[in-house]
């Protein structure tokens, strides 16, 4: 399906389409690109705008007795000559009025030099219009077009030009924070924030950040993950922080923050509790990028439409943030083998939008998917390119152990003088890193009830009273091991090997 925007309405219009729907949730962004487009093709003066409440409106006139919708479709059907009829609240009438239906098709058959646009907030349209119309998603504004909006923005307003002028980076800064709004959010984050002499330019590029919060938020299916994590932060893993500091390397931070050369995706799984949902957090804080959370739960549980429809709603949403780190955690959960028999048809057209997707986004979104049963994921998924590379992240080592007490001990502000790290890495063996923060929490908590410090004892006996997962799910750990021995990378061990 493609984008509605100027040029590919002109050529769907060129091209005979008399029926053409466009789901939207952005009428008056809409409405301009359509009026744009009959600007173009000369049809300004045949463009009639309807509602449900006044009929047809043709400029500043109202045709009488087109309030109803059937009536509405008479007078388009009537029309001599070339004219384009857009109709915004047609979609709330169509499904369950077999008239309205049939003036639809017989305007698709017999439209001549008329085009009939239909906006609506639902991709789904009546099975019987499905041959005859022609579906265009709402596209967003180019980079060009951003940029050429936000300098006549500039020049527009002296005080933006003086903040403009102190920053002479602040436009390329501007237009890399509205990557995936449109315009009439563009313009009304930068009014909402109405710039005083003292303002400067940091703060535009948050109210542009803000909104894209908002529209995330209003998806429903994804979260917008409020995040200062570093990788100091990340216990271990050192060939995983070589591969990003690779990266960063080779195709340069600003780059990176920017989207200009953002990597395509990485996969890590392992086992529950050891980190791969801080490290992708780690990921997005450290390349200054908005970490966006995916819910597939969300995804299948229908209150935004099929499971595919609801799919691609979050990678447009993504888009529209983008550049982003979107986050798709326990990916097994929504895209697994198991779900094809228990889900169907759904499962499979699933795992089909997401590859898809993933073979031919542009926009910078980096994929950062998080798997706990990876031998559940279709060998579709795991096949060289979908991702840069499929990392296993497993129970830390001794250093590794030694550098999450580090942490959790200074997050709790503990002094790590009196401690013992080496003999408290030695007596957590199995442990994963989730076990050993909350052996510190544990620790902390005894001794704050007592109100004195924490000691060694307080700690090592937190530890005795834990059973670690790599003795209860012994079996499943090994099962996990096992299949990533020759199938990923060790996220941990000599970086760069």
């Amino acid at each position: 399906m493609d984008n509605l925007n100027v040029a590919n309405l002109i050529q769907a219009i060129a091209a005979g389409a008399h029926l053409i729907y466009v789901p939207t949730e952005n009428e008056r962004y809409t409405e301009g690109v359509i009026a744009r487009a009959a600007a173009e093709a000369r049809l300004s003066d045949a463009l009639y705008v309807w509602i449900c409440t006044d009929g047809f409106h043709h400029g500043s006139n109202t045709v009488p007795d087109t309030a109803d919708a059937s009536a509405a479709l008479d007078f388009a059907l009537a029309h001599p000559g070339p004219a384009l009829f857009l109709m915004k609240d047609l979609a709330a009438f169509w499904h369950d009025s077999p008239y309205l239906l049939r003036k639809l098709k017989t305007f698709a058959a017999n439209g001549g030099a008329r085009t009939l646009v239909v906006l609506g907030q639902n991709e789904s349209t009546p099975p019987v219009l499905r041959e005859d119309l022609t579906v265009l998603h709402q596209g967003l504004p180019t980079v060009q077009e951003i940029h050429l909006y936000l300098e006549q923005a500039l020049g527009r307003d002296t005080l933006l030009s003086g903040i403009s002028a102190c920053d002479p980076e602040l436009l390329g800064k501007l237009v890399v924070a509205a990557q995936g709004l449109d315009l009439v959010q563009i313009e009304r984050a930068v009014r909402a924030l109405r710039p005083s002499r003292e303002s400067h330019g940091e703060e535009i590029i948050q109210a542009l950040f803000e909104s894209k919060r908002q529209l995330v938020g209003r998806s429903g299916i994804m979260e917008f993950v409020v995040n200062d994590t570093s990788p100091e932060k990340v216990g271990g893993m050192e060939n995983l922080k070589h591969w990003m500091t690779r990266r960063e390397k080779a195709f340069g931070m600003d780059a990176i923050t920017s989207g200009k050369r953002l990597p395509k995706g990485v996969l890590m799984m392992g086992v529950v509790g050891c980190g791969k949902s801080l490290f992708v957090k780690a990921i997005a804080a450290h390349w200054h990028l908005p970490l966006i959370r995916l819910d597939m739960a969300a995804v299948y549980d229908g209150t935004f439409g099929t499971p595919e429809t609801s799919l691609r709603k979050a990678f447009r949403t993504a888009e529209a943030t983008a550049p982003c780190v979107l986050w798709i955690d326990e990916i097994e959960a929504g895209i697994s083998t198991q779900g094809f028999k228990a889900e169907g048809g759904a499962a499979s057209r699933v795992l089909g939008s997401f590859l898809t997707w993933m073979q031919e986004k542009t926009a910078p979104v980096f994929v950062a998917a998080t798997a706990n049963a990876i031998e559940m994921l279709p060998a579709e998924i795991l096949r060289k390119g979908r991702f840069d590379e499929i990392f296993y992240v497993g129970l830390p080592d001794p250093a590794a152990r030694e550098e999450i007490f580090h942490i959790h001990l200074s997050t709790q502000q503990i002094d790590l003088t009196p401690f013992n790290i080496p003999l408290l890495a030695s007596s957590t063996r199995g442990f994963s890193g989730a076990e050993i923060e909350q052996a510190v929490l544990s620790a902390a908590f005894e001794a704050q009830s007592e109100r004195r410090p924490v000691s060694q004892q307080d700690l090592l006996g937190a530890i005795s009273r834990t059973v670690p997962m790599s003795v209860t799910m012994a079996e499943q750990i090994k099962k996990i091991e096992s299949w990533a021995f020759k199938r990923a990378v060790p996220a941990s061990g000599q970086a760069g090997n």
